[in-house]
């Protein structure tokens, strides 16, 4: 196939949904639309609005089909997510919101069910964050639907699917967390025969194929004057991770910021992960399972925006040490149920009459002392590349090349996810790295690291 000269990006995140145009000689994204990803309530279930978002997809490409153009289209998506396919190509049950909870006899139910960590290196999560749980809840909770479906679908695969009509799965999103796959063998884990679904699991096909052409009807839908190529796709965090596989040279470590913030640690160590602590293995693009751990960063700085107030990176940077100096803490955690300290709850500490700078200050520590024990619980070796929004924050920039104690360098791109589903199709992605610098008195943090974690750990529920 010859390579294209722009791709259609779908980038569907679980807060937002995007379509961009990438321009496949310099990487530039030289058009995009964006929406909210919302969930609707029920019923049966809180689930994604597929029909508002298949909507806007069609819509988004529709307008550029002409002005600027495309001849490719790629897919990255969130992960914890799949599709339940009918015989007719609809949904036999709506694509549930991972974070929906289950009934503590459901939860129990599938504990005794899924597979060791040892097997899968997939963590015990909430809700359904494990992929698997929410086949075993679907199956269990509503047999009758279920028993339409005749493919399992990933979540990105499914949009892929949508488009041209070949059904496939892929290792990227089986491989997060899912307990469907065991990451070190390559294949299905002991969970498919469990659940008894091993007819419904698709061919996995590698994020780099392309599965077919858009179909007929989608063709005439989007405007396109002829068919164009559908590559298979990729999960998100794993689409910020490849455009660093093919740029750097192991040991090093990406910190991925969005909604979730994902540390990878190439050439790192698993025989250490620990499952409690949100440790895990990822699965990357090319197959390849990488130590990672993880916390829920963005929707923690969502919630300190509504809580502080504008955020300031330079008057928080400005204000970080007379913080560290009254030793002025927030704990975990924000966002419950995930990351290092799970099951705990956070506090301020040392706030009192505290300015929102300060406070702002003190919530950058935190989110660096939070990378920073992620990087420390899978083995993290060599430099450390934050991509995503945090790679814009100074003040959390400096802090974590303070606590690490190594070369930390903020990728300037635009998206990491949608440039790392460019590159699927052969893109040269446009992105460059400045070296962050550390705070000028080491020391300090040093003292302000170590009283941090001896609280965290003892800020429990």
């Amino acid at each position: 196939m010859r390579k294209p000269r722009r791709i259609a990006v779908l980038d569907i995140g679980k807060t937002n949904a995007k379509v961009v145009i990438v321009d496949c000689d310099n990487g530039e994204e030289v058009a995009g639309k964006r929406r909210s990803n919302e969930v609707l309530r029920g019923p049966p279930y809180p689930h994604y609005d597929i029909d508002s978002l298949w909507t806007f997809i069609c819509e988004a490409l529709a307008t550029f089909a002409e002005q600027p153009g495309y001849d490719a289209i790629s897919i990255t998506a969130h992960g914890a997510s799949a599709a339940l396919v009918d015989a007719q190509g609809s949904l036999a049950l709506p694509v549930l919101d991972y974070e929906h909870r289950y009934t503590e006899e459901i939860e129990r139910a599938y504990a005794d069910l899924r597979p060791p960590f040892a097997e899968t290196f997939s963590p015990s999560l909430a809700g359904g964050l494990n992929l698997g749980a929410q086949l075993y809840y679907q199956k269990t909770v509503y047999p009758d639907d279920f028993a339409r479906t005749r493919a399992i679908v990933t979540y990105p695969q499914y949009w892929a699917f949508r488009l041209c009509g070949v059904i496939a799965n892929e290792v990227t999103s089986l491989g997060c967390h899912t307990d469907l796959w065991r990451p070190r063998e390559g294949c299905y884990s002991s969970l498919i025969g469990k659940l008894g679904i091993n007819e419904l699991m698709p061919p996995v096909r590698s994020a780099f194929d392309t599965l077919g052409e858009t179909k007929a009807e989608v063709t005439t839908i989007l405007g396109l004057p002829k068919p164009v190529p559908v590559f298979c796709g990729i999960h998100d965090s794993n689409a910020s991770l490849l455009p660093h596989l093919v740029g750097h040279e192991p040991p090093f470590s990406v910190v991925s910021t969005g909604t979730w913030v994902i540390c990878f640690a190439v050439g790192g160590n698993f025989e250490k992960l620990d499952p409690a602590r949100d440790c895990l293995a990822n699965v990357d693009a090319f197959g390849r399972a990488v130590p990672s751990s993880r916390f829920m960063g963005g929707r923690e700085f969502e919630m300190l925006t509504a809580e502080l107030g504008p955020f300031d990176p330079q008057a928080a940077l400005a204000a970080i040490p007379d913080v560290i100096t009254r030793k002025m803490m927030l704990l975990p955690n924000l966002a419950d149920g995930t990351g290092p300290f799970p099951g705990h709850r956070h506090q301020w500490v040392n706030s009192a009459a505290a300015s929102a700078h300060e406070r702002w200050a003190a919530a950058c520590l935190y989110l660096s002392l939070m990378s920073g024990t992620c990087l420390e619980l899978i083995g993290a070796r060599g430099p450390v590349l934050v991509e995503g929004p945090f790679a814009a924050n100074p003040a959390y920039l400096s802090l974590l090349r303070s606590i690490v104690g190594r070369d930390i360098f903020a990728v300037a791109s635009t998206t990491g996810t949608t440039q790392g589903a460019a590159l699927l199709a052969g893109v040269n992605t446009a992105r460059s790295e400045h070296a962050a610098m550390p705070l000028p008195d080491g020391r300090d943090i040093e003292s302000y690291r170590d009283d941090w974690l001896h609280r965290a750990k003892g800020s429990s529920i």
